[in-house]
């Protein structure tokens, strides 16, 4: 369901059947060996009985820690050295947690099948989340999310009906943004780890969407500014803040984003997405996996 490097060697892998395992990469001749597992770290009914798995949907690492969310609503910590969960939520939600990622090192974002987008302050011994977000009206299942790597503030997330959302986590219970992007669920979602000003999203519908707000920059300097404050091309609330993102003005795609579909031919699902520095990788239902190394050629 999902899979996180842990280290230069070990990587993550969350299964359907709820276990969580570390596999070790040997480079020497290429070839993985099981180095820990965690049977049924997710599971509906009784960790003992012979099925009752649940699918681990996310898994996110901050080396040693590792925590995974599943369908079965249940938040655990992990650490790599340790044989036993560090902790466990276990009715962290009533509805599938679908994605989890690290917000600073002690706190966690969840995302859920009720279009909740949650905190976690893995430091409170008490089971409720920190703060909670929500998609208005509809409660359209959320499946992906990823933080800005710069301003932890910015989330993005993408659910079933495949808008992209994007959050201030500082202000409000709601969405700065929501815009039309994919025609059926998105998968992933990653903002690009060093040009944060890039974003990439990933479709049911065989899209994969490069959204670049760095357009016109020398224009539009604004939005790119990090220390100095400015009103230019802002809404009202985001005036007297010190850091400012083009992902947090009220209507982003105005004279300010370029979208592309980096595939647009493709008509099986991409289900899976990962970026770094000029290379993107992606797979999909036509068992396939695809790089791209000129991304910003």
């Amino acid at each position: 369901m999902d899979m996180q490097f842990l280290d230069q060697e070990r990587i993550v892998v969350a299964s359907s059947t709820g276990t969580v395992t570390i596999f070790r990469h040997h480079q020497n001749n290429q070839t993985l060996s099981a180095n820990q597992r965690w049977e049924k770290a997710h599971y509906h009914v009784d960790q003992d009985t012979s099925c009752g798995g649940a699918a681990c949907t996310g898994v996110i690492c901050n080396n040693p820690e590792i925590v995974t969310v599943g369908e079965d609503g249940r938040i655990n910590l992990f650490r790599a050295d340790q044989k036993d969960a560090v902790r466990s939520i276990d009715n962290a939600d009533s509805s599938t947690l679908h994605a989890v990622t690290f917000l600073r090192t002690n706190e966690i974002l969840t995302v859920n099948s009720i279009g909740q987008l949650k905190i976690w302050d893995l430091r409170q011994q008490r089971n409720e989340p920190s703060q909670i977000f929500s998609l208005t009206g509809d409660r359209v299942p959320l499946h992906c999310v990823d933080r800005h790597p710069n301003q932890q503030h910015i989330v993005a997330t993408g659910g079933q009906d495949g808008m992209l959302s994007i959050w201030d986590i500082r202000q409000g219970t709601m969405p700065v943004s929501l815009l039309n992007a994919h025609e059926a669920e998105m998968w992933e979602v990653h903002f690009h780890p060093s040009k944060p000003d890039h974003l990439f999203t990933c479709s049911e519908d065989g899209s994969l969407w490069h959204w670049d707000t760095s357009t016109d920059v020398s224009e539009k300097p604004s939005f790119l500014h990090q220390g100095g404050r400015s009103s230019t091309y802002f809404s009202h609330n985001a005036i007297n803040q010190s850091v400012v993102s083009a992902w947090l003005s009220n209507d982003p795609t105005k004279d300010r984003m370029e979208i592309t579909n980096l595939i647009p031919n493709q008509t099986l699902s991409v289900n899976s997405l990962d970026v770094l520095g000029p290379c993107l990788v992606y797979g999909t239902d036509a068992e396939a996996i695809y790089v791209n190394r000129q991304l910003f050629a």
